[in-house]
């Protein structure tokens, strides 16, 4: 071996081996040949074969220890009893090691080991460990931060889950707190760390050793407590920064590293990236980078990196704004935006304006439909039989899941989507539109009263008509008008519109991509001879129209506001 010492350095490393020796012995063999010393602990329950197969693969290294073999489990503090036994020995058979590194099998060096040393001799006095204290710390997994100290925990987390909770909860209620050693204040971090020798030694002697280790044999998860703990009061200055780049998803495992990560884990600059698929060849092809020219004693940059692991996750837990998918189906109202893009609706609109649909389309650049959710069919823009994404028009299909189908449809399609609505229409989706931001609502009350004019149903079936679309556009103002509304909700009554349509036009467009100048005139309005009549006839029947409005009468808008545009 060459270049044990660079800078004053003697670097040691402790591997923690559990599975996949065959790529563990590839580590340590990086590591020797980067000029380290290595001690390895291998989990007694690793098949005996496989541990004699590292061995064999590594005898030819005598800078290679084995230290005791231990069966051990997650959580538990045989993971810390290992780390103490490797590192003991790391000590005791090369007493002039300097500083320790702690790594597993899966931990692969990034860049040359003489950059570490090099790193390291820039203050040799310094301990690089992740150490915060459980009062401030907001990262854990489980809800266990300061409780993971004051509560027993003698029961394994994954192999005894039930039970484990139970306890948790028994304590709890008999406001049980266990007593925290004097001399220590315990602090939480990664469980990767580089000591010094001198850091490493104190904590592995401490007087007290035996009290502190029987206090965190009990507490949770001590391999992210015990070092970080000991190392408070016996080390001189402390970088609380593991040099170890690990990431952890939301329930606490550390994300695998592919091949395709080569990219950004050569831009992160770190030593040491955990934790390697055993099948990325690519990797362990490409890592660690050749030493070329003199040590490069640059600090790691791993911000890069962890920004796009956090999006990585946030994407993990909450999906792609409004897709829905049969392994990540969000609770209501915990979706990660109900729809993916913005979408407008037009309430009443064609009902006032019998050609607004074609109109419409012409002026803005969107996909404008007629009544996606009508009695008859899904009326796609031309009325295809299967629209955008071989979504069916069929009302069968539809009406099994109309979220869906809506979702789907602005999903699927780049342009913005407008769809006409009214009673008449299916009306279940209307609290899931009113509640979504990307929705624009426009609403002419009392339009849908216009076509009763031109049908020839006698009055009897009229006012049966009239009573239930009114019922069922109240309902949907009573959604519109509620304090959970998210949408940009206009709501106008018919003879307000009617007074001034050409500024009330303008704004429902306002939020419209227009293909060119705001229009300056309307389309064609549907002819309203006998409205005032009809609304007449249905007070004195006993039925009172509520949505057409209280202002201008029908009978009296201009005849030039009425016929504009035509």
């Amino acid at each position: 071996m060459t270049g044990a010492m660079t800078g004053g350095v003697a670097l040691g490393v402790v591997l923690l081996c559990h599975a996949d020796l065959d790529i563990a012995a590839r580590m340590a063999r990086i590591w020797v040949e980067g000029g380290a010393r290595v001690a390895v602990h291998v989990d007694a329950k690793v098949p005996a074969a496989d541990f004699a197969r590292m061995q064999a693969a590594l005898s030819d290294l005598p800078e290679v220890l084995f230290s005791r073999r231990r069966p051990c489990d997650w959580g538990r503090f045989s993971l810390v009893a290992a780390t103490q036994d490797a590192a003991q020995l790391l000590l005791d058979r090369f007493p002039d090691t300097t500083h320790v590194y702690l790594a597993s099998g899966a931990c692969l060096p990034l860049r040359p080991v003489r950059d570490l040393r090099a790193f390291l001799a820039l203050d040799p006095d310094l301990d690089h460990i992740e150490s915060v204290t459980a009062h401030d710390v907001g990262w854990t997994v489980g809800g266990l931060n300061e409780e993971r100290f004051t509560l027993f925990y003698p029961l394994d987390w994954r192999r005894h889950r039930k039970w484990f909770d139970r306890l948790v909860d028994l304590q709890r209620r008999l406001g049980v707190r266990r007593k925290v050693p004097k001399g220590i204040i315990p602090h939480l971090g990664s469980q990767w760390w580089c000591l010094t020798a001198a850091t490493l030694r104190a904590i592995l002697d401490d007087p007290k050793r035996k009290v502190f280790d029987r206090y965190f044999r009990l507490s949770w998860i001590p391999d992210e407590s015990y070092f970080q703990t000991l190392a408070r009061r016996h080390a001189l200055r402390i970088e609380s920064r593991s040099l170890t780049l690990a990431k952890f998803d939301h329930e606490g495992r550390p994300y695998q590293l592919y091949d395709d990560h080569a990219r950004m884990l050569e831009e992160s600059h770190c030593f040491v990236a955990r934790k390697v698929w055993p099948g990325s060849t690519g990797l362990l092809d490409h890592f660690p980078r050749p030493a070329v020219g003199s040590p490069d004693a640059t600090a790691p940059r791993p911000e890069r990196f962890e920004r796009v692991i956090n999006r990585t996750v946030r994407r993990r837990l909450l999906g792609r704004p409004g897709l829905y998918m049969q392994s990540r189906f969000p609770r209501k109202d915990a979706e990660n935006g109900k729809t993916s893009a913005p979408y407008a609706v037009f309430h009443g609109f064609s009902d006032v304006f019998p050609g607004f649909e074609d109109w419409l389309s012409g002026m803005i650049d969107a996909d404008v439909h007629g009544h996606l959710m009508g009695p008859e069919m899904a009326e796609f823009a031309g009325r295809p039989e299967i629209g955008p994404g071989a979504i069916s028009s069929s009302t069968l299909i539809r009406d099994r899941d109309p979220q869906g189908f809506l979702t789907s449809l602005i999903r699927v399609t780049q342009r913005m989507q407008v769809f006409q609505f009214s009673p008449r229409d299916n009306q279940a989706l209307n609290w899931f539109v009113a509640t979504d931001p990307n929705a624009h609502v426009n609403v002419i009350t009392g339009a849908w009263m216009l076509p009763l004019l031109d049908s020839d149903m006698p009055f009897d079936d009229i006012r049966r008509v009239t009573a239930i679309l009114q019922r069922a556009e109240l309902k949907h103002l009573e959604v519109l008008n509620s304090v959970w509304v998210k949408a940009r909700v206009q709501v106008h009554e018919l003879t307000d519109f009617l007074a001034r349509p050409q500024p009330l036009m303008m704004q429902a467009l306002q939020a419209l991509p227009m293909r060119g100048p705001v229009p300056t005139g309307l389309p064609a309005m549907r002819d309203m001879a006998g409205m005032a009549e009809l609304l007449r006839r249905l007070r004195n029947s006993g039925l009172q129209p509520r949505m057409s409005g209280d202002g201008l009468p029908v009978h009296d808008i201009p005849t030039t506001e009425r016929t504009a545009a035509e």
